[in-house]
């Protein structure tokens, strides 16, 4: 079988492959693009509720989580939120900002599919889909064996993303292949993934699934402000779902169920205020009904002027500082995103390239760099997709 030559071939066409391939074939490089999938961006198509939550306002190298937390930051000032704002307003997609900087397509995400396929089609990138790897090697040049034919080039690009929602087709095809290059990998696990209870927590959770209320999450030095949904297995919800990527097996989660109240401060002001009535009626008139009922059986009910001022504490504690020991995640099928991968150590912040290898780029979520919920992960594929497809 005879092998074509290109000079870029890019496996993986999801945002950073396709983001990557087109900036490369804009500088004349002869690319190929590869997925063993039959469609390309099969993720942007059911990501935002299918609106595509294509980046954030907000993008700044604190908000994303890395074994190194600088690496990030050459990439994101080289090719920025602004920069792919603009390209999507050329192409003519409305946008909208919605809360926290988050940007969606007002209609669907298939416009910004169609944008990066318009791209790669006027730079002149060969995509082909359906096509499997088979073998990857390295002499002079790249060999890359699919089912459908051989294929070389000087630049190799890893795109192919994490294992996060595997009925996708995601695969660990780039950890594996970055692997077999002689490049390290950090430990991996599902990110922006709801939460499981445990066995303690449980019974009070699973009555309330369904029941959602604003939130801060807490998990070590890291929290955050938004809604929590109860669910019949645990927590999820945006709250949950971004401290899912700080939270480790063993670690504790702090509900405020009260974000920026002073809860004893509420409760003592009942008290003094409305001597005669239950304390289930004022949890009640702070939280949710059933999310009042379910805590207020933890102390005796009665008129709030009998409760001990050391008990409206506990209560106060249970309502800002609401302790919660997770017993894991729901895992890769329900998980946004994979944390860890490549170590960024292998790599140059600027390029993407891989400093043993010549020529061998990793882009995207294979890389040990994994943003907030909300638009940050899209931005880094735009951004290291980019930054590879202009050193390729």
């Amino acid at each position: 079988m005879s092998t074509t030559a290109f000079d870029v071939v890019v496996i993986g066409a999801g945002a950073a492959g396709m983001m990557c391939a087109a900036i490369a074939g804009q500088r004349g490089r002869r690319v190929l693009l590869l997925d063993h999938a039959e469609e390309a961006g099969k993720k942007i198509l059911i990501s935002g509720g299918g609106r595509c939550n294509f980046t954030n306002t907000g993008t700044a190298p604190e908000r994303f989580f890395s074994g190194n937390p600088h690496f990030a930051r050459s990439a994101l000032s080289r090719y920025t939120a602004e920069d792919f704002m603009g390209l999507v307003a050329r192409h003519g997609i409305a946008s909208h900002e919605k809360t926290l900087g988050q940007l969606f397509c007002d209609g669907s995400a298939r416009a910004i599919v169609a944008m990066l396929l318009a791209e790669c089609d006027a730079a002149g990138v060969d995509l082909r889909l359906g096509h499997r790897v088979t073998g990857l090697g390295r002499s002079d040049q790249f060999s890359v064996e699919t089912d459908r034919g051989s294929f070389s080039a000087a630049s190799l690009v890893l795109a192919t993303g994490g294992l996060s929602i595997p009925k996708m087709g995601a695969t660990g095809f780039a950890h594996d292949a970055a692997q077999r290059f002689g490049l390290g990998l950090t430990e991996v696990r599902p990110g922006l993934v709801p939460l499981t209870a445990s066995n303690d927590d449980l019974p009070l959770m699973r009555p309330l699934s369904g029941l959602a209320l604003p939130v801060e999450a807490r998990c070590g030095k890291h929290r955050f402000a938004e809604a929590m949904l109860f669910t019949h297995r645990g927590l999820s919800g945006p709250a949950i779902l971004q401290v899912s990527s700080a939270w480790r097996e063993g670690d504790q989660v702090l509900l405020d169920l009260l974000p920026g109240a002073d809860a004893y401060g509420v409760l003592r002001a009942a008290k003094a205020d409305r001597p005669r009535a239950i304390l289930r009626t004022v949890l009640a008139g702070l939280l949710p009904q059933r999310l009042a009922d379910a805590l207020a059986t933890r102390w005796p009910d009665g008129p709030i002027a009998n409760v001990p001022d050391r008990t409206l504490a506990e209560v106060a504690t249970s309502l800002s500082a609401w302790p919660v020991a997770p017993s894991g995640t729901e895992g890769y099928a329900k998980a946004e995103v994979t944390l860890g991968g490549v170590d960024t150590k292998a790599l140059s912040s600027r390029t993407m390239e891989a400093r043993s290898v010549p020529g061998l780029f990793v882009v995207g979520e294979a890389v040990d760099v994994t943003g907030w919920l909300g638009g940050y992960n899209f931005q880094w594929a735009w951004s290291s997709g980019w930054c590879a497809g202009m050193a390729a």
